[in-house]
C-alpha cells in the first residue's frame, strides 16, 4: 500500500474522531443547563428539559386521592388529601439530582437503566388535621393490655368466649405504617396483611378459661333440629346453654372424668316450653274472615297437641348421644298442618254474627250458604272456637231431652255440635237464630249439606266465631 493512501486514511480516520468529539461536547453543552441525554425521572423523559419543567410534568402524574385503611373486620377509614390540604412538590429532589449528574458523562445513560431514576416528591399537608382523623379512627380507641381478659360470657346465642388478648391491634405500629404509607402517596393500607395484629401473652387463669371453653364448644354443638310442618326449630348453643348442671354458685359441674353435665330438668322444661309454642289445641288465632276483616277465635278441639313425655325422653337421649338429625315430634293430637299456622288453605268457616258458613279448598271458595246457629235467647248459641270434622253420617236421628230429629247429613265438628240438614226449615239467615235458632248446631240448606258431606275430609278444620 503506497503511502498516500495510508496517509489518506489517517487523515480520514482524524476528522471522523474530531467529529465524534465535536458531537459528543456538543451534546455537553446542548444539555448544560438541564438534564443530561437519556434521563426518564419516574417514566417521564427529561432531557434538555429544567427543573421546573419536569416538576411541572411529574405532578401531572402524581394525582393521589389519599390513603384507604382496611381493618381486619374489613371495614375502611379514609384519610383525603383533599381534607388535610396535601401538596407535592419535586423541584428539591430534582434540583439535588440536577447537580449530581456530569454533563461530560452522559453517555453513561445509554448503558444498561442508569438513565431511569424514581424520585419522591416532598409533601406538605396540615398535620394537626392529619393527627385529628388519624387519632378518631375507631381502633386506636381499644383496652390497655392490662384490661385486656379471657373469660366465658353467657348470650342469647349461648357461651361463648370473650377473649381480648388475641388477635390484637399494635396501635404504635398501625401509627407508623399509616404515615408511611400515606407519606408514599400509597392508594391503600391493609392492617391484616401488614402484619398490625399480634397476641397477648395469658396467665393462668386465662388458660384455663380457654381450656373449659374447648369443652363448652363441644357441649353446645348439637345436631337435632325439630321439624314442626314447614318450619325447624334448631336446637343450638342458645338452647344447649340452659341444659348444662351448675352448682350452687352458678359454676360448671363437671364429672370424675372432667366432662361437663347435663341437667335433666332442664332438658325437661325446655321441652315444656317446646310444647307451649307449637301446641296448638285451644289457643287464641287472629283468623281472617270472609267478610274482610281479621277475627280473634278462641279456645276448640282443633289443633296439634305434643306428647311431651315422649320428647322429654328423646331430646335426652338424642342429645346425649350426640345425634345429628331432623326429628319430628311425637303428637298426641294432630292437625292437618304441623306448626303454628294449621289450619291451612282447606276450612270450613261459619260466620255466626252474619249467619253464613263457607267452604274453601285449596284456598278456593266452594260453598257459601245462609245457616242457623244455636238459639241465642236461650242460651244456646253455638260456641266459638277453632274445631275439626271429626265424623260423617247419614241418614242419622239427633236427640236430646226434648227432641228427637231426623236428618240426612251428620257431620259433627264439637262433641254433639255439628253441622246438618233442617226439613223443618224453609229460611236461613238474618237474624233467625236469635229467638228461633237451634240447639247449639249449624242448620244448612240440604242441597248445601250434600255438597259439602261429598266434598269434606275428616278432620278438615272448622272455623267458628261472631
Amino acid at each position: 500500500m503506497s503511502k498516500n493512501v495510508l496517509k489518506g486514511i489517517a487523515i480520514g480516520g482524524l476528522i471522523i474522531l474530531l467529529s465524534l468529539i465535536a458531537m459528543y461536547l456538543g451534546l455537553v453543552f446542548y444539555y448544560d443547563d438541564g438534564f443530561s441525554y437519556g434521563t426518564r425521572i419516574n417514566g417521564v423523559y427529561c432531557a434538555g428539559k429544567s427543573v421546573n419543567e419536569v416538576n411541572e410534568e411529574l405532578l401531572k402524574q402524581c394525582d393521589y386521592a389519599g390513603l384507604t385503611i382496611i381493618d381486619s373486620d374489613g371495614k375502611s377509614y379514609t384519610i383525603s388529601s383533599e381534607e388535610i390540604n396535601l401538596t407535592a412538590a419535586f423541584d428539591e429532589a430534582l434540583n439535588l439530582y440536577l447537580k449530581q449528574q456530569n454533563p461530560y458523562l452522559w453517555v453513561d445513560n445509554l448503558i444498561g437503566d442508569s438513565g431511569n431514576k424514581n424520585l419522591k416528591p416532598v409533601l406538605t399537608y396540615d398535620k394537626e388535621t392529619y393527627e385529628q382523623i388519624v387519632g378518631g379512627f375507631p381502633f386506636f380507641h381499644g383496652q390497655t393490655p392490662e384490661e385486656r381478659k379471657v373469660e366465658i360470657i353467657k348470650t342469647g346465642n349461648g357461651y361463648e368466649l370473650k377473649d381480648e388478648r388475641t388477635h390484637v391491634l399494635n396501635e404504635e405500629k398501625v401509627r407508623e405504617m399509616i404515615k408511611d404509607a400515606f407519606e408514599n402517596l400509597e392508594p391503600v393500607l391493609d392492617l391484616e396483611a401488614a402484619g398490625c395484629y399480634e397476641d397477648f401473652p395469658l396467665d393462668d387463669e386465662m388458660k384455663k378459661a380457654k381450656m373449659l371453653w374447648v369443652k363448652l364448644e363441644e357441649y353446645q354443638d348439637c345436631g337435632i333440629v325439630y321439624q314442626f310442618g314447614e318450619e325447624t326449630y334448631p336446637i343450638d348453643a342458645g338452647v344447649v346453654c340452659d341444659f348444662l348442671l351448675l352448682d350452687d354458685a352458678g359454676e360448671f359441674v363437671l364429672d370424675r372424668n372432667g366432662n361437663l353435665c347435663t341437667d335433666e330438668e332442664k332438658v325437661y322444661e325446655f321441652i315444656d316450653r317446646l310444647a307451649d309454642e307449637y301446641d296448638t289445641v285451644g289457643i287464641s288465632r287472629q283468623f281472617r274472615a270472609t267478610r274482610g276483616e281479621i277475627v280473634t277465635v278462641e279456645g276448640g278441639t282443633y289443633g296439634n297437641k305434643i306428647d311431651r313425655e315422649a320428647e322429654k325422653e328423646y331430646l335426652l337421649e338424642a342429645f346425649l348421644d350426640k345425634r345429628r338429625e331432623v326429628h319430628e315430634p311425637v303428637y298426641l293430637q294432630t292437625a292437618v298442618k304441623q306448626g303454628k299456622d294449621d289450619i291451612g288453605d282447606t276450612y270450613i268457616e261459619v260466620d255466626m254474627t252474619n249467619q253464613m258458613m263457607y267452604y274453601y279448598e285449596a284456598g278456593e271458595l266452594k260453598i257459601e250458604t245462609p245457616v242457623v246457629t244455636g238459639n241465642t235467647s236461650l242460651r244456646r248459641g253455638t260456641p266459638s272456637g277453632t274445631n275439626f270434622v271429626y265424623s260423617k253420617e247419614t241418614n242419622r236421628i239427633l236427640r236430646g231431652e226434648d227432641y228427637a230429629s231426623p236428618v240426612k247429613y251428620w257431620i259433627p265438628v264439637r262433641g254433639a255440635i255439628g253441622i246438618h240438614d233442617a226439613s223443618w226449615r224453609s229460611k236461613y239467615g238474618g237474624e233467625i237464630y236469635k229467638t228461633n235458632g237451634s240447639h247449639g248446631c249449624i242448620n244448612t240448606p240440604l242441597d248445601k249439606v250434600a255438597e259439602l258431606y261429598e266434598m269434606v275430609e275428616i278432620g278438615t278444620p272448622c272455623v267458628m266465631f261472631y
